[in-house]
């Protein structure tokens, strides 16, 4: 999919892995810095700035890019990250970041505008998502509604907050 800036939305692959650490490394310390305690993202942010390789490779994952860079990265699965299961009426979003540098640019809003045109192709007709703090204004732009607050949990004695959200797409 090419927008008019030229911007490139296509499955990520094996190959892009080490640019899409590299993107979560640089971006999520200075896009999460405004909303989280310096306390809570010394422990998570090793964690969450960390592509997941089946994610990547899985088909439903995206990358944009321009001019041959990797700007962005997200997509979705039927799989909730809690449950490891699939529902086959509800997808998530997943992992959704945009370069630090060229927010407000629409790479954001590309990639979730594809995403949700390949949910629907595939039936599904409601969407979740755990938002972190920071993104909850991109996400309600998007048409997701607030739930509520959770706690992600990452590893044992660390969780992350972030918020439920949830969009249908009837």
């Amino acid at each position: 999919m090419k927008a008019p800036d030229t911007l490139t939305v296509r499955a990520s692959t094996r190959a892009d892995i080490a640019a899409i650490d590299a993107l979560l490394a640089r971006s999520y310390p200075i896009l999460l810095k405004p909303d989280y305690a310096p306390s809570v993202l010394v422990t998570a942010l090793p964690l969450i700035s960390r592509a997941q390789p089946a994610l990547i490779t899985c088909g439903t994952y995206y990358v944009a890019e321009r001019e041959g860079l990797i700007i962005g990265a997200g997509g979705w699965t039927k799989t909730g990250p809690d449950s490891g299961r699939p529902n086959s009426n509800t997808g998530q979003i997943r992992h959704l970041i945009t370069d630090h540098r060229v927010t407000r640019q629409g790479v954001a809003s590309t990639l979730i505008r594809y995403a949700l045109a390949q949910v629907r192709s595939a039936g599904i007709h409601h969407m979740v998502c755990q938002s972190t703090r920071t993104a909850v204004p991109f996400y309600e732009a998007m048409g997701f509604k607030v739930r509520g607050a959770i706690d992600v949990p990452l590893r044992p004695g660390i969780s992350f907050p972030a918020v439920a959200m949830e969009r249908s797409l009837k």
